[in-house]
């Protein structure tokens, strides 16, 4: 794959993603800004697409800003994308060791990852077929639309209080 198709394509997935509203309200509550998620996203997914090894220097030139950014500019925002991820999952691990998760105020929370895992399971499924039914795109637009509901419910400070 050329260099061009390669950022083509790269960059056409990132714009589809931003685009996408349950994106869009994760990352908006996630440790992690735009641009950061952007270059994780290049830094795991551009090999895959590429079928290749890639350099730094190639996958700075991935990123939508036209002209791409530096090797080192994409690095540091690379580690602090990785910091933040690894701070969340330590999170993640320590609601656990304390025993939160089963603290019924968590429930939603399990049950929207679960929807989500559904979503992206159909979508990909649609995707992977190229059989576009109207029940199936129904049943998509509807669990979308539960699912923003919920994220948008559920990233208010109070949700965890118990008292929505």
């Amino acid at each position: 794959m050329t260099e061009s198709l390669l950022r083509e394509e790269v960059q056409a997935w990132l714009m589809s993603l931003n685009k996408d509203p349950i994106f869009k309200i994760l990352l908006k509550n996630s440790n992690l800004t735009k641009v950061q998620a952007e270059t994780f996203l290049i830094d795991i997914l551009a090999e895959k697409i590429a079928n290749k090894k890639l350099v730094y220097e190639e996958k700075a030139k991935l990123r939508l800003i036209k002209s791409g950014v530096s090797r080192g500019a994409f690095n540091r925002t690379l580690a602090q994308a990785r910091k933040n991820i690894i701070k969340s999952i330590y999170t993640v691990i320590l609601l656990g060791y304390l025993g939160i998760f089963d603290d019924p105020r968590l429930e939603p929370y399990i049950e929207i990852a679960s929807k989500i895992k559904t979503y992206t399971e159909k979508y990909r499924e649609i995707w992977e077929t190229g059989k576009i039914g109207e029940d199936q795109i129904k049943f998509l637009q509807v669990l979308q639309s539960e699912i923003e509901k919920s994220l948008s419910n559920l990233s208010r400070a109070r949700a965890l209080s118990g008292k929505m």
